[in-house]
């Protein structure tokens, strides 16, 4: 048996250096049937694997102490993304001994900013269809097989998802047709639910805020979605149920060498603690994304660059811009790219653009790009519906890592497919690919780490059907059991069931008596969302180190709306520090990272620089309302408002407001981060508010609060685009 999978992965791996271009060739295709083969011989191994393992996790402590030990390790992977943890999980599951560390997070990096779908690619088989691509078609297929798996192993963090094509141009309907149809095609017996034409009145029932002029009608296709930061957090915690030690903010200072010069491990750094150590394997696996030629040049100085970095941003905007149940795909933008617009965590998440871009641990967005993106839906969207710069409630930005074509300069012409490169240091380097096929991508990984390396495994791979953390014991209606069990509101029980799955009854267990008649468990963090505060705790379980680790991947509150994450974070760092016994000045450190994260990294700075941007468009009555409300909060006239203004005047209005609170409305609107609000700021907020750059600001809601009888002092009100704030 072991010598046929050795003829059926042969050609993987060979000495020296070797570059494999991802395909389904004989070898690979022979390779895949033996795979399948393996899955039913060993059906009873992966029945066992399935069992739900009950107690807790280890503790961050407890891996260190393992990583510590001075063992050497099967595979060491380096990256914590969802290709090093599925390349962890993969490996550990065959009888490897195995320990991944990630210099962030887990998901830190790209693995937490994509589009949130798990899909084939319509866009890769419509050029290779008129590609005649073999290649490309193979990789969709590939993608579309992985698509079934993943809802299958996660179900609770991934769901089937109707995505609307709109039709403006008759000629279009059998065009696009065809091609969806051929994506039904090549999903065969996996297909999700086959696609369907519908009419100009039932794309508008459907998606209502459509716009209505010229449509013919939509296409309705079915694709994947899921909550990507989790899902890659549940494929980690699953390989640590296993037996793997995977440890993030650890960071790899060099590689380690044998007499022979080649890899044999990491010297490596704890991020938190400082502390420094060697770890030994037999083989180093680099699947670090974007940064994987900076592994590979610390295994051979003289390796020629194989990725491209490329830069994608999304914008969150609210839930009212799209149908809670159906997306919408532009598949032709203004520059030949295409935008998904699509329902997210009760929010509406759009993108995403595509360009080349500098290698940085700290992508941001940018405000041209996220007016791109906005114009692009205006396209699309009714003209009733007011598409405004304020509304966007986050951006981020992420690196994605294609593969270099030194034949091909724009981005867009590059396929996701991934290779795999064995050194001559024998460094095992996974580059390219996507989300969706990351378990595939892991396994040729160690199918070439193990012929490479002559590494004993007790079998193959049995990744396909493994059921991930939380996937057990889960199903759709779990959430009534939480409400009628614990007595938790249905919108949090639903947020439990869908991000902890089966594990959402230790969360519950957690939740504090609220004193109230209902909800009778379960203190929120923030009102508008269903996050409690127990959650926090439960975070430092699955080794979130950071308020920045809680706030944008075990929560994705930052991802979904900035304001909000501002307002949590004193809260997530006043848990976190009881929990991790944080001192005074590591609670400051930790208020002013996540602080400058949301801002550089989740838009809100660029969201500021919106505003900064905005021109005049104050009518004289409007400036000189704006001008007196100034005056009244400048009443020294030094020609600028301070925080000592703001606790005065709500003093005297005996509103109590705590010095947190007066500090974050001062920022809110300091354009200039110097401290004062200045009379031409001033101004620019009104205008921002006025045109719809903001959607709202707590400042002005507090100010109207108290003279909302009048509206703006001095009997004007500023006429805000939309509607309101």
């Amino acid at each position: 048996m072991a010598g046929v999978l050795a003829k059926a992965v042969a050609g993987v791996a060979a000495v020296g250096t070797a570059v494999y271009a991802v395909d389904l060739t004989n070898e690979s295709r022979f390779r895949k049937q033996m795979t399948t083969y393996f899955r039913y011989a060993h059906a009873d191994l992966l029945t066992e694997l399935n069992k739900r393992q009950s107690g807790s996790l280890p503790t961050r402590n407890d891996l260190l102490t393992s990583l510590k030990s001075g063992e050497e390790f099967d595979i060491l992977v380096i990256g914590g993304g969802a290709t090093g943890a599925g390349v962890a999980l993969d490996s550990q599951t065959r009888g490897l001994k195995t320990a991944l560390v990630e210099l962030d997070d887990f998901s830190s990096g790209t693995s937490s900013r994509s589009t949130k779908l798990i899909h084939g690619g319509v866009r890769y088989l419509q050029a290779a269809i008129f590609g005649l691509d073999l290649e490309q078609y193979r990789m969709v297929k590939e993608a579309l097989f992985e698509r079934a798996n993943l809802l299958e192993i996660a179900p609770h963090l991934s769901t089937p998802l109707p995505i609307m094509l709109p039709v403006y141009k008759v000629w279009q309907i059998p065009y696009y047709w065809a091609g969806i149809k051929a994506y039904d095609f090549v999903s065969g017996k996996r297909v999700l639910k086959n696609s369907f034409y519908i009419n100009k009145e039932k794309a508008l029932e459907r998606f209502p805020m459509l716009k209505r002029e010229a449509l013919k009608g939509a296409l309705i296709y079915y694709d994947g979605q899921h909550n990507d930061a989790r899902m890659n957090l549940a494929i980690i915690l699953t390989a640590i149920r296993h037996g793997a030690t995977c440890v993030n903010h650890v960071k790899v200072d060099h590689l380690l060498k044998d007499k022979e010069g080649k890899v044999s491990g990491a010297r490596v750094k704890d991020q938190v603690t400082g502390a420094e150590w060697d770890v030994k394997a037999k083989c180093v696996v680099n699947a670090t994304g974007p940064f994987t030629d900076t592994i590979r040049m610390m295994a051979d100085s003289d390796t020629k660059a194989i990725c491209q970095p490329a830069v994608g941003v999304h914008i969150v905007l609210p839930g009212y811009y799209s149908p809670s149940n159906t997306g919408l795909l532009d598949p032709s933008t203004s520059d030949g790219r295409v935008i998904f617009f699509l329902p997210w965590e009760k929010h509406t998440v759009a993108g995403t653009t595509d360009g080349n871009a500098e290698l940085t641990f700290s992508p941001a967005p940018k405000d041209s790009e996220i007016e791109f993106i906005l114009g692009e839906i205006r396209r699309y969207l009714s003209a009733d519906v007011s598409v405004r710069r304020g509304d966007v409630m986050s951006a981020w930005a992420g690196l994605r890592p294609l593969v270099r074509d030194p034949n091909k300069k724009d981005t867009k012409s590059l396929a996701r497919n991934h290779i795999i490169e064995i050194s001559k240091s024998g460094l095992v380097t996974i580059a390219g690919g996507k989300w969706t096929t990351y378990r595939h991508m892991a396994e040729e990984t160690v199918d070439a780490a193990v012929k490479h390396h002559g590494l004993v495994q007790r079998n193959p791979c049995v990744t396909p059907g493994l059921m991930l953390e939380g996937a057990h014991e889960w199903d759709p209606l779990l959430y009534i059991h939480l409400v009628q069990d614990y007595g938790l509101e249905v919108d949090v029980a639903q947020h439990l069931s869908n991000t902890y799955g089966d594990r959402a009854f230790v969360v519950a267990r957690m939740a504090k008596m609220t004193g109230k008649r209902w909800p009778i468990v379960g203190h929120r963090l923030h009102n508008e969302f269903p996050y409690l505060e127990c959650e926090v705790k439960y975070a430092v379980r699955e080794y979130a180190a950071t308020a920045i680790d809680v706030l944008s991947r075990r929560l994705r509150l930052a991802f979904l709306n900035t304001y909000a994450a501002h307002e949590v974070l004193p809260k997530v760092v006043e848990i976190m520090a009881e929990e991790l016994k944080w001192s005074s000045a590591e609670q400051r450190k930790q208020l002013e990272d996540a602080r400058k994260f949301i801002d550089m990294e989740m838009g809100q700075e660029a969201r500021a620089q919106a505003v900064s941007n905005v021109a005049l468009n104050l009518t004289k009555e409007e400036m000189q309302a704006a001008k007196t409300r100034f005056n009244q909060l400048d009443r020294d006239k030094k020609g600028h408002i301070t925080v000592n203004d703001l606790r005065r005047h709500f003093r005297e209005a005996n509103q109590k407001i705590d010095e947190r609170l007066l500090h974050e409305l001062l920022c809110e609107v300091d354009l200039n981060k110097n401290g004062e609000l200045e009379l031409a700021e001033f101004f620019q907020l009104y205008s921002g508010l006025k045109g719809g750059q903001v959607s709202h600001n707590r400042l002005v809601r507090y100010l109207d609060e108290r003279d909302a009888e009048v509206g703006l002092q001095g009997g004007a009100k500023v006429t805000r685009s939309g509607g309101g704030l």
